[in-house]
């Protein structure tokens, strides 16, 4: 893969102002349970190049998979060029890079064999909840190489090991559907994924008893899965594309206090062992944190090389891509930082509020608005300081730039979810929650 992307680089040197390769290569072992039995495995190997160029002021893009011509890859970015968005933007040079630890042999080498025992070994702590539970899962262990060249100079190169547990458990009674799901991953070995399986499992005892809840405003505390309801317009809002083309509503603000002093959130991607974490971007640019709101103040944004050109800004080294696609600003490590209450006394000094712990249909209504309004999968009510039930058919619904303004609670207990999220339990003292009647 580097012989070749070098030789492409070359070659695509001569023919526009300036260039660049990206070059992929990732193999992985997939197992898959369905129903609490195993279903499948699979090995694959993938890999290419792609390139970018700047000709005659305009940017080009074109990609090939496997062992692509060469020629025809060089015609096609010089091509795309011609066609292109006309920007003034320039490929890094060298830099150096942290030593940010995605790699692990441990992981790297993990057999299927292994994979099979993991996915076992989750279904007997889920089904210790539940025995009739039927769970099904997906495991994947990948390493994924990537190299970037460009005629600047710049060279980063990054070997990743990457290891995904995905657990969802479905029951069926009558017209009582439950669905509850976990994920798990990380960049170096650990068995954190059983810590995931007993909060599943925890979920399913707690669900088995039922409770009712009114319709109305009332204190609403998110776990960390539940909490991405929040996270997503957040996360729609502070990327640099959208706030280049004007449509978030966060454009134009920075410096300014628009959330409640509780709130710190940040892009990390120099966090040791996690999946989204490296020393430089897809595009050779060194990674480093990035502060997006402080103490509620709005701070800044993600920027990869073109949105940041664009903005007359400079790169913030979140610029991700795939084999077929060319890079876009995107989050790394998104962490809120903790309170400083424990989750038992939060829920102890709430006489009634529900628990959000699985919304339905992430992404529904204008969510570039920061408003959200969703079913869930799995909620529960607190009456008196306790979790005393599941409760059926409800839906929340709000918006995050005038809910996010005040925050009761956030816990000192975190969670990764999501492969990429850290996040605490985040108490709203008031949220319009809607029942079925």
């Amino acid at each position: 893969m580097s012989d070749n992307a070098v030789s492409v680089l070359e070659r695509l040197s001569q023919r526009a102002d300036q260039a660049e390769v990206f070059g992929i290569d990732s193999e992985s072992t997939a197992v898959s349970f369905e129903a609490s039995k195993l279903k499948s495995f699979d090995v694959s190997q993938t890999g290419g190049l792609a390139a970018r160029a700047m000709h005659e002021g305009r940017l080009g893009f074109a990609a090939a998979g496997g062992a692509g011509s060469e020629d025809q890859l060089i015609d096609n970015v010089i091509e795309s060029a011609r066609h292109g968005d006309a920007i003034d933007l320039r490929f890094p040079g060298t830099s150096p890079a942290g030593g940010v630890e995605v790699y692990d042999p441990r992981l790297a080498t993990l057999p299927a064999d292994r994979l099979i025992e993991i996915g076992q070994e989750v279904i007997e702590i889920i089904r210790s909840a539940d025995d009739q539970a039927l769970v099904s899962m997906d495991l994947e262990r990948q390493v994924r190489r990537t190299v970037v060249l460009n005629s600047s100079g710049a060279r980063a190169d990054e070997e990743k090991s990457t290891l995904s547990v995905s657990m969802r458990v479905e029951k069926v009674q009558s017209d009582d559907v439950l669905m509850v799901f976990r994920y798990f991953s990380t960049a170096r070995w650990n068995e954190d994924y059983r810590e995931v399986a007993e909060s599943l499992a925890e979920s399913l005892r707690r669900a088995r008893r039922q409770a009712t809840l009114r319709s109305g405003r009332m204190p609403v505390l998110f776990s960390p899965s539940g909490a991405v309801v929040l996270g997503l317009p957040l996360m729609m809002g502070l990327d640099g594309k959208d706030v280049y083309r004007g449509i978030s509503p966060l454009a134009g603000r920075v410096g300014e206090r628009l959330f409640d002093d509780k709130l710190t959130l940040s892009d990390d991607p120099t966090l040791p062992g996690r999946p989204g974490s490296g020393d430089y971007d897809d595009e050779a640019v060194p990674r480093r944190r990035s502060s997006l709101i402080e103490r509620g103040e709005l701070r800044g944004f993600l920027y990869d090389l073109k949105t940041a050109a664009q903005a007359g800004v400079e790169p913030t080294g979140s610029g991700e891509r795939g084999l077929f696609s060319p890079p876009s600003p995107s989050f790394s490590n998104l962490v809120l930082d903790p309170g400083t209450t424990p989750l038992k006394d939060i829920i102890a000094g709430l006489d009634e509020a529900l628990l959000v712990e699985s919304p339905l249909g992430l992404g529904q209504g204008n969510v570039i608005s920061g408003a959200f309004s969703n079913s869930l999968s799995l909620g529960f009510k607190i009456e008196r300081g306790e979790v005393v039930g599941r409760v059926k058919d409800v839906a929340i619904a709000g918006n995050v730039y005038e809910d996010l303004q005040h925050i009761a609670a956030l816990s000192q207990e975190t969670e990764w979810v999501y492969g990429g999220m850290s996040l605490p339990y985040v108490l709203l003292p008031s949220l319009n929650v809607v029942t079925k009647a």
